[in-house]
């Protein structure tokens, strides 16, 4: 990968079933009375069905991308539209909304509810989101099924081994239907086997999900230059820019 200057950043085009669109995105922070900018005009976008690999060295600015991304934080500047939809043009409640409606999320931990059965911590969610418990329910079931623990819903996540508790999350980020997931060293935490295995899963829910109205794309970052590989795209965050490999 050669170098890029913030003026040769390419905009990496969007088409028809772009769930994720980024387009000059700045982040600026103050830091010791300086102005650090983490972000420089970064650009990018997902597709339905489609796994991205975000890439970069740590410090680089890949969990402020994701946060940026998943309308967890405003940018300083760019546009960034999720579905079609523009996100700088909400407040913080349609933001709130959107997100809620469209994204899913999946972290290094997997932050289930240890109270909650890994049933649970899938009917949650979806009840915020005002879905009936006993519809809630059935698509909790759906899933299990999909992850591979079909007969495993009623334990608590202190049952259920390492790689199982990641399952429940992929699961629980899907419970919603959403159209773009972002993870966040999903496998980070996980054995090279269980790591392989959980990645696998998660690049066949994306394909599978297919490019139509109910199909959903994933941005992933990753340290993982292998697992990178194996996705569709990879983008390169360098010096508040992306480039793609």
């Amino acid at each position: 990968m050669s170098d890029v200057s913030v003026m040769e950043q390419p905009i990496i085009p969007a088409t028809g079933d772009a769930v994720l669109e980024l387009s000059g995105v700045v982040r600026r922070f103050q830091q010791a009375g300086a102005v650090l900018e983490v972000l420089r005009g970064a650009a990018c976008s997902v597709r339905r069905g489609e796994i991205v690999a975000l890439v970069g060295p740590s410090g680089a600015g890949k969990s402020t991308l994701l946060h940026i991304a998943g309308l967890l934080e405003h940018a300083d500047g760019g546009v960034i539209r999720i579905d079609g939809r523009d996100a700088a043009t909400l407040d913080d409640a349609g933001r709130t909304a959107l997100r809620r409606q469209t994204i899913g999320f999946v972290y290094q931990f997997h932050h289930l509810l240890p109270e909650f059965s890994a049933e649970e911590n899938i009917i949650l969610p979806q009840m915020i989101a005002g879905v009936s418990k006993t519809v809630a329910r059935e698509r909790a079931k759906e899933l299990l099924a999909q992850v591979g623990l079909a007969a495993r819903g009623s334990h608590r996540p202190a049952r259920l081994s390492g790689g199982e508790q990641q399952r429940v999350a992929i699961a629980r980020a899907l419970a919603n239907r959403p159209s773009l997931l972002i993870a966040d060293e999903p496998t980070g935490n996980l054995d090279h086997h269980t790591s392989d295995d959980v990645f696998a899963l998660l690049t066949r829910l994306v394909r599978g999900s297919g490019t139509g109205k109910d199909g959903f794309g994933a941005l992933v970052a990753t340290h993982n230059l292998d697992l990178a590989a194996r996705m569709d795209r990879v983008v390169e965050l360098r010096d508040g820019v992306l480039v793609e490999s």
